[in-house]
């Protein structure tokens, strides 16, 4: 029998259970058959549409009958009030950097690199033999698969100063993605109420990790060519904290390199505290004009932890970090992670591992540097003919994004909610703030879809800014 016939039984049926009260019950499966003429698997098809519609139940071995319709009723959650007590940390609502955006909208906001710019053959690559293999089955290493440890450590080793050591596979933990990892040290090393400092604008994830660890923020400010040391100096004895949140290379939002003096004056003063310098090196494959150049490689001492992703760079299904910490604030970090969340996947360790030792990685973020500086410069140039009133003081030598000045006396927020309405999402820099934003900016990234639309985009942004 085809659909029609279906359609029409249950319209009879709807017809029949109309007319009678909740817990009649229905003719029986022959009794249908006969009345309309129809196979019992048509018959069996209708009742299931009734029955997924809610006005039919079905009771094995006795019959089907006419459902009860459900009183309305508003649901009373208050003693949830009382069992939760008071909040424990600050809410944060969702940041824009995370708003996922329609397939028509110009994408300026977005802290992820498009497809265009991934490894997708490598990865697809990876994963299916990581699949097969072995870590398909079994529990890794808490600490990492021991070929991923080797490979963040010889990394870093690299990039280690004459005369310094380097780290050693013993050095790094395998976290799931930076966020975890960064939530773990904050936990671990600057937990119960402790204060710490942070660079201000920062990156947004490394306020809420804060946040929900229950820390509190200390900013520092930062500009384009990072924080002035005295300024860490005298944040650090004022406020008592002994870990410093800091972005040397490309910082997010501001793009901001440090010098190696800078580096190194910020190191000696986090020294001279016995204090801890949490170094985020999120962009160290997105160099553009300048290759990364990690602080922790001119620290043999354990006062820098380092952090390094591949979420961005190999893609967002594979979130696989690295912590990297020398001294007994290793195995505090490795006991916080494990109560955590006990290990990384075994199959997303593999092939990260697969992905970043292929002969053609290499290529490939060579590759990527050369698209990232074409859409940095295409977007910055946007700016400069269509919106002008945005001012980008520097044009970061990596990362991806431009972080923008608007007009004194604009509201970001507004500015971002207006372009929003005509078809532009850009990022309002309120979030990038740990207490009070110092004055209005964007975050305009140029690693998502279509960059060819940029010049219409700024545009757009231009007008907004014209008309406030």
């Amino acid at each position: 029998m085809n659909d029609d016939s279906t359609a029409m039984i249950v319209a009879s049926l709807r017809t029949h259970i109309a007319a009678s009260t909740p817990g009649t019950r229905l003719p029986s499966t022959r009794a249908l058959v006969a009345e309309h003429r129809s196979s019992p698997v048509t018959v069996q098809r209708a009742l299931r549409v009734l029955a997924a519609e809610g006005v039919l139940e079905s009771r094995p071995g006795v019959g089907t009958f006419v459902r009860s319709a459900p009183t309305a009723k508003a649901h009373d959650y208050g003693w949830q009030t009382t069992t939760l007590g008071a909040r424990t940390s600050t809410p944060a609502r969702l940041p824009g950097a995370l708003t996922e955006a329609a397939n028509d909208v110009i994408s300026l906001h977005g802290g992820y690199p498009d497809g265009s710019l991934l490894p997708e053959r490598l990865v697809r690559s990876a994963l299916a033999r990581a699949g097969r293999g072995p870590t398909a089955l079994v529990r890794p290493p808490v600490a990492g698969l021991p070929g991923l440890q080797t490979w963040f450590a010889a990394e870093l080793s690299a990039a280690t100063a004459p005369g310094n050591s380097g780290p050693t596979a013993a050095d790094v933990v395998i976290v799931p993605g930076s966020q975890a990892g960064l939530s773990s040290i904050l936990r671990a090393v600057g937990g119960g109420g402790r204060a710490v400092a942070m660079e201000s604008p920062t990156y947004w994830g490394a306020i809420a990790a804060a946040r929900h660890a229950g820390v509190t923020v200390v900013p520092v400010r930062s500009s384009a060519t990072g924080p002035d040391p005295a300024d860490v100096d005298r944040v650090l004895a004022e406020s008592g904290a002994r870990v410093f949140y800091a972005q040397p290379t490309w910082a997010n939002p501001t793009g901001a390199q440090w010098s190696p003096q800078r580096s190194q004056d910020i190191l000696d003063v986090v020294r001279s505290h016995g204090a801890f310098l949490i170094e985020d090196d999120w962009a160290h494959d997105f160099g553009i004009d300048a290759p990364a150049r990690p602080l922790a490689g001119t620290d043999d001492s354990g006062h820098v932890i380092y952090l390094r992703s591949l979420t961005k760079s190999v893609s967002p299904a594979v979130r696989v970090a690295a912590v990297i910490a020398r001294g007994p604030v290793r195995g505090r970090i490795l006991a916080d992670h494990t109560g955590e969340s006990m290990y990384v996947s075994g199959v997303l360790q593999s092939a990260a591992f697969d992905v970043v030792t292929a002969p053609a990685w290499s290529t490939h973020v060579r590759r990527t540097r050369e698209h990232l500086r074409a859409r940095r410069d295409l977007l910055a140039g946007a700016l400069r003919s269509h919106a002008p009133e945005a001012a980008v003081d520097a044009i970061p030598s990596g990362g991806l994004s431009l972080w923008v000045r608007l007009p004194e006396g604009s509201d970001a927020g507004d500015v971002a909610s207006r372009c929003q309405d005509l078809g532009v999402m850009v990022g309002a820099g309120d979030d990038w703030f740990p207490t009070e934003p110092s004055g209005p900016h964007l975050r305009l990234t140029y690693c998502g879809a279509d960059p060819g639309r940029y010049e219409e985009g700024a545009s757009i942004l231009g007008e907004v800014l014209r008309d406030s």
